[in-house]
């Protein structure tokens, strides 16, 4: 028998430690991956009402949550699109950096346009999809309509948290959200395009928990 190298002994005469290296090669991608989630997710339920307590349906709720990026990561997109005559859906909630296509499921074109400061562009006469997405690059409120149907209106909630959600017809919206001291902010077309959109602190413990906002605004 041949004598193997010095120090070469013991690695040769275990046959799994090549197959355990490569088992072990991709734990540091897995554990930076496991470290950007949040340790403990906590269900939050939270209901929007007007000042009379009336439900308000497509309030936008955003959390801010120290720590968490602003801007949406590349390759985030939305879809607002026009079917009958109308956008859908008529409140559209996005993080900072989203791409939003307009697609339009109508047999006639539209003309879709925004000349607020949180996004001005225009998508002239269409049908289809138009081949660039817009970029919604500030938080803030877009009004959005439609230059052939006066009649079509949108909003684009834009807010630099990626936590936020738009309520149902019951005036709920849920979201999972790490425990700890964060700000709850309450956006609602009633409160205009230019309004407050109110800021409430919200304090999670380890437990499913709920929120109440009023608005200071009435339905019609």
């Amino acid at each position: 028998m041949r004598a193997g190298r010095p120090g070469s002994a013991a690695i040769a005469s275990c046959p799994s430690m090549k197959p355990l290296h490569r088992r072990l090669s991709g734990l540091p991608t897995l554990l930076l991956l496991l470290a950007g989630l949040p340790a403990h997710a906590v269900p939050l339920v939270i209901t929007v009402t007007d000042e009379e307590g009336t439900p308000l349906a497509d309030a936008v709720v955003a959390v801010q949550v120290k720590g968490t990026p602003p801007t949406a990561p590349p390759g985030v997109s939305a879809e607002l699109g026009q079917k009958n005559k109308r956008f859908t859906p008529a409140v559209l909630a996005v993080q900072t950096g989203t791409a939003v296509s307009f697609p339009n499921f109508d047999t006639v074109r539209h003309h879709v346009y925004s000349f607020s400061p949180t996004k001005t562009f225009e998508l002239k006469l269409y049908a289809g999809t138009p081949a660039a997405p817009v970029v919604f690059d500030k938080p803030g409120t877009a009004v959005l309509g439609c230059n052939i149907h006066d009649a079509m209106t949108a909003y684009v909630r834009v807010v630099d948290t990626p936590y936020f959600a738009r309520t149902d017809s019951a005036g709920r919206a849920q979201l999972e959200l790490p425990a700890g001291d964060h700000q709850l902010q309450t956006w609602h077309a009633l409160l205009g395009v230019d309004g407050p959109a109110p800021v409430q602190p919200l304090k999670l413990g380890s437990t499913p928990a709920t929120a109440a906002v009023k608005l200071d605004a009435k339905a019609p």
